[in-house]
């Protein structure tokens, strides 16, 4: 068989099997740019007018004057609150829930008998409910002698008068942060324990045999070896921090006066509660953004560590 026809047999090979894929690729594209694309460009238009939710076509188109609301205008106050508040929450639950979630995921992976055991039950505030968890910790904070953490504080003798959690700013984003942590150590602890059980038992037998101790293997072989996981877990929690939610809006709703408010709550509160589309949709502009430049630091800081 002579080159010509190898090369015709295979070009012919190749566009069977385009064919053959082709309407699932055609499929997944409609659906991309349906539910991705299209949801995007609309986004950034609406940012860019005073949009008219009940009639669209009636919408004035404003330029940057929404950008320019949120970073200079009458509404920069709150916004920046609100994007301090997304800051002292990652700087406040992302270093003590990798930390717990670290240390747990070494304690279970040392285990043998009822390490599933203990992984599920770890696990699971990853996947209760989020207004189920609003609820209980709605309860345990409770004003007064009713909340348990006040009745067991003064009953140990460390507080003298119950604390009115969600009444001040600041023990009010307190309790937001211990509600994040709470939920964040479960999800860091497998994928640590994943990467710890990446490490070969070979180095830590080599480092045994030339008298390493645990601590020694642990701050030698384990931390090293385990950064790449560290970075992923990191990056994607602090991504995490910029669409808390929940946590916000079952427990505080921004309260009081606005102080607790984070960008997706301050985001939703401007668009369904006071009608303010363009202004919102502007907001969820600059959270992508922001979300994109982590990505994209997240990827040249990945390369430098590979290289």
């Amino acid at each position: 068989m002579d080159k010509n026809s190898i090369e015709k047999t295979s070009f012919r090979k190749g566009a069977r099997q385009l064919i053959a894929v082709a309407p699932f690729i055609l499929i997944g594209f409609v659906f991309v740019c349906i539910f991705v694309i299209y949801p995007q460009i609309k986004n950034v238009w609406m940012s860019l007018t005073e949009y008219n939710i009940m009639q669209p076509s009636n919408s004035i188109f404003v330029g940057i004057q929404n950008y320019a609301k949120a970073f200079v205008g009458d509404e920069k106050d709150k916004f920046w609150i609100a994007f301090r508040n997304v800051i002292l929450y990652g700087v406040f639950t992302i270093p003590p829930g990798m930390l717990i979630g670290l240390i747990l995921a070494v304690l279970i992976n040392g285990v043998k008998k009822f390490n599933t055991f203990f992984r599920a039950i770890l696990y699971l505030p990853v996947l209760i409910d989020w207004i189920v968890v609003s609820i209980i910790f709605l309860y345990l904070f409770s004003d007064g002698k009713a909340g348990l953490v006040n009745y067991y504080l003064m009953k140990l003798n460390i507080l003298q008068q119950p604390i009115a959690w969600f009444s001040s700013t600041w023990t009010a984003n307190a309790v937001i942060w211990i509600f994040g942590i709470w939920k964040s150590i479960g999800w860091v602890m497998i994928i640590y324990l994943a990467g710890l059980q990446g490490i070969s038992k070979d180095i830590y037998e080599a480092a045994e045999i030339d008298g390493a101790t645990k601590t020694q293997k642990f701050l030698k072989i384990t931390i090293p070896l385990i950064r790449p996981t560290t970075y992923f877990v990191l990056i994607n929690l602090i991504i995490g921090s910029f669409n808390v939610f929940f946590a916000v809006y079952m427990l505080t709703s921004g309260g009081p006066i606005g102080t607790t408010d984070v960008l997706q709550n301050y985001m939703y509160n401007q668009a369904f509660k006071y009608m303010n589309f363009g202004y919102a949709c502007a907001i969820s502009v600059i959270t992508g953004l922001s979300i994109l430049l982590l990505t994209i630091f997240r990827d040249k800081f990945f390369k430098y560590e590979r290289n």
